[in-house]
């Protein structure tokens, strides 16, 4: 019989992969053409109170050499706009293009479709030591990483 450790790390890598794979082929049917990772750094710079280069970055846990990479080929897509500050040409700052906000509607959709069926067909909410449970994981992935 699996022990506690490996029943928790399959079912938290199980569901993790399953969203992932769920959100890249749903938005692909809704006309979404970039990857997911592109995706989630339009997010990142959509939830970056002031979104610089290094605070998107920092947000991301990657090195400004990866979001170096990845804005240059959301760039040239035209998903995402660089420019400097006039005062400081150091710091670089990102926009989102119209484009790029019609893409996280349609994610944020998605999301929200997603919960409101596990809302539904589960009824978590009403189980309040499964709510605690996952809040107290969240808790600790933020604080740990």
């Amino acid at each position: 019989m699996a022990s506690s450790k490996e029943i928790i790390n399959t079912l938290l890598v199980d569901v993790f992969n399953q969203i992932l794979s769920i959100e890249e082929r749903t938005l692909k049917e809704r006309g979404v053409t970039i990857s997911m990772s592109e995706v989630h750094v339009l997010e990142a710079i959509k939830n970056t109170e002031v979104p610089t280069m290094g605070e998107v970055a920092k947000k991301l846990r990657i090195t400004l050499g990866t979001l170096t990479t990845a804005i240059n080929i959301l760039a040239r897509k035209k998903y995402v706009y660089r420019y400097t500050d006039e005062s400081d040409r150091r710091k670089v700052y990102l926009k989102l293009t119209d484009l790029a906000l019609n893409v996280l509607k349609i994610h944020d959709e998605f999301h929200d479709e997603m919960i409101n069926s596990v809302f539904k067909d589960l009824e978590i909410d009403k189980d309040e030591v499964l709510m605690k449970s996952l809040e107290n994981i969240m808790v600790y992935f933020k604080q740990r990483y």
